[in-house]
């Protein structure tokens, strides 16, 4: 775990808020706390709804590359995650994603992971398949 609670409570979200979901006892490891593998979850579904918006095709995942748990996600935060573009190729799209905390619900802000996902445009039978020209100049100039 890194960060203090003061800076924690100075930082800000980037990207845009692209899920929300409670976290319920049922996703709780062997501590107590929120099981990593749920978190990581959340921010694929969050990923993949923002890759698939911006390249108008269906994507999978995959890479998930520096990944860092911040803080644990405790039972009854509001897990939001936020994504943000950071380039995308010919067949490709890599996000920035961040999940935040809502702690208890409605408190206070804390981000709790971030990672980069890179998702890949593929047809019906999963090949990969080029993204629009249109839509990777959208993004590449915004």
């Amino acid at each position: 775990m890194t960060d203090t609670p003061q800076a924690a409570a100075e930082e800000q979200p980037t990207g845009e808020l692209t899920t929300r979901t409670m976290a319920m006892p049922a996703d709780t490891n062997a501590s107590g706390d929120i099981f990593g593998g749920w978190v990581v979850s959340q921010m694929d579904i969050a990923a993949g709804i923002a890759a698939s918006q911006c390249t108008m095709e269906r994507v999978v995942t995959v890479a998930i590359d520096s990944m860092t748990f911040i803080r644990p996600v405790k039972v009854g935060d509001v897990m939001c995650v936020y994504t943000r573009v950071l380039r995308i190729g010919r067949t490709s799209v890599t996000l920035a994603i961040e999940a935040w905390a809502l702690r208890h619900r409605f408190g206070i802000r804390e981000k709790v992971t971030n990672a980069q996902f890179t998702f890949v445009a593929v047809d019906d039978d999963g090949k990969p398949i080029e993204i629009a020209e249109e839509q990777r100049a959208k993004l590449n100039n915004a």
